[in-house]
């Protein structure tokens, strides 16, 4: 599914106008005839409508919206915040459509005030206060409305996004509305899908307001990995292959206290259809590794008196490496000097296609430009926010406010693939691609997902997916599998090998198409 950000969605807007010569007036009352008949379809043919506007097109939505529904038999009360001098062009005209008998003017917070107090009696809230464009703080009446609009205790209907809510970062503006149901126009933006905003649509709708197929078709955007688009990328398997078809994927990982973190990479390897699986493990570990992992191969590296891998490991794994098809680097291998230095040198040195997670992650953010020596070579980093921050150098406050823009920008900087961890995971490509992701929970939350999607997505780069499709595969597959053992035993105590044994399944269920 496409998803664009506010802009592009105002080009689309004007390009309806100009070029397909519909008036905005037109498109106007498309998107308030449609969003009535959402909130008839779902709350009735008659009630009582809080209709909250603003001076902008938002608020012209909001007076077509309360036209069509007091022709359905529905009482409508507008608040409008502003001065009926402040409303001009296309919102203007519908608002002189409307009964002034429905109107009340709240131009400050003592007018809203008062007008809040009759709420409890309505149905619902409309809120059309701002659009998608919104890209300033609230403040003022505004915010006193927002927050009375929150604090009504009836249902929300949001008209396109929330106010508050940025449709392009999903950053929200100071404070923003809670909407129980959100009515997007034309494509869903970024706003819907990415948190924090994504928190505050409640329920999302898209509804068509008559621009054109031929605009929409040319729109570009940004893809929403739902099943639909996750089964596309999946191959079919021959029905003559055999297990050199799938690939041999190689493991670096593990250390003194962290055998888990290299076991549940290579298990998942395995789950995640790797024809071979072998894990490089420290020599003083190796034993354990064998008990561990029964289907993957394991190859012991001389490793120091702690028991960490060090630069002196690089020849044998470089060794070990050759031939291989992809490569996984960093679960459970240990925060230490001479780790980083290993983790440098093979960056820069493996020609094979690397996945880098975990302590790799922590050894690049102190030299970054490393990665700018795999120029032509495929590199797929994983971070989650605080990752993402060492490796920037920005807060991980400012990485969750921007993850779209932070993900893109390094993508493009580095020449990596970059798996942004977290809710509505983010994947962007060197090329600008970019993907965000439906699945999984809150379930999620707890030690070893990240070494799960690691083996899971160095198994899909060595079968010979493209980098993109490999990433928003395994991403969706990784949070399918969760939320099937979410489905079964609940969120609370989800553990990381739940998830592994449920890849197999995940993926025949999305083929199967559920």
């Amino acid at each position: 599914m496409k998803v664009v950000t506010a802009e592009i969605m105002q080009q689309v807007d004007r390009r309806a106008i100009t070029e397909a010569g519909i008036p905005g007036l037109q498109l106007m009352e498309n998107a308030g005839r449609c969003c009535a008949a959402e909130i008839i379809s779902r709350y009735g043919s008659s009630g009582r409508a809080i209709i909250v506007a603003g001076k902008g097109n938002n608020g012209g939505d909001g007076y077509v919206i309360a036209r069509y529904l007091q022709e359905a038999g529905w009482r409508t009360d507008v608040c409008v915040v502003a001065e009926r001098a402040d409303i001009a062009g296309d919102a203007l005209a519908n608002l002189e459509r409307l009964g002034k008998g429905c109107l009340n003017f709240c131009p400050n917070e003592a007018a809203l005030a008062a007008a809040a107090r009759s709420w409890r009696e309505g149905t619902l809230v409309v809120d059309a206060l701002f659009g998608t464009g919104l890209n300033t703080d609230v403040a003022g009446k505004h915010l006193a409305a927002i927050r009375l609009i929150n604090g009504s205790g009836l249902p929300v209907v949001a008209v396109d996004i929330p106010s508050g809510v940025n449709g392009t970062t999903a950053r929200i503006m100071g404070e923003a509305v809670m909407a129980d149901f959100t009515v997007a126009f034309g494509f869903p933006k970024l706003g819907h899908v990415v948190y924090p905003g994504a928190e505050n649509c409640g329920v999302v709708v898209t509804v068509d307001i008559g621009i054109p197929a031929k605009i929409l078709a040319e729109t570009p955007g940004y893809d929403y990995l739902d099943a639909a688009a996750a089964r596309s990328l999946i191959r079919p398997r021959s029905p003559v292959a055999h297990k050199g078809s799938f690939g041999h994927t190689f493991i670096i990982a593990g250390s003194t206290g962290k055998t888990g973190a290299a076991a549940m990479a290579a298990n998942s390897a395995v789950r995640g259809g790797s024809g071979l699986v072998t894990l490089a493990v420290p020599a003083s570990l190796h034993h354990i590794l064998e008990v561990k992992t029964t289907e993957s191969m394991t190859v012991p590296i001389d490793d120091d008196a702690t028991g960490r891998l060090t630069e002196g490991a690089c020849g044998a794994l470089m060794d070990a490496a050759a031939g291989k098809d992809a490569v996984a680097l960093g679960p459970g291998i240990g925060w230490h000097q001479r780790t980083a230095g290993l983790v440098r040198i093979l960056s820069a040195a493996l020609s094979n296609p690397l996945v880098i997670d975990a302590d790799g992650l922590n050894a690049l953010s102190e030299q970054p430009e490393v990665l700018l020596d795999r120029c032509g070579r495929i590199t797929v980093l994983t971070p989650h926010p605080g990752e993402m921050a060492r490796l920037t150098g920005l807060a991980t406050t400012a990485v969750e406010a921007d993850r779209i823009g932070v993900a893109l920008k390094f993508a493009r900087q580095y020449g990596v693939w970059l798996v942004l961890k977290g809710a509505r995971t983010v994947v962007a490509a060197p090329d600008g691609r970019l993907a965000i992701n439906s699945t999984g929970n809150p379930g999620m939350a707890s030690g070893g997902m990240g070494d799960v999607l690691t083996g899971l997505l160095a198994a899909l780069l060595s079968q010979g997916y493209e980098p993109f499709d490999a990433c928003c595969i395994g991403v969706y597959i990784h949070g399918h599998a969760a939320d099937i053992v979410a489905a079964d035993k609940g969120e609370t105590g989800i553990s990381a090998v739940d998830v592994q044994e449920r890849i197999p399944y995940a993926f025949k269920l999305l083929q199967q198409g559920s």
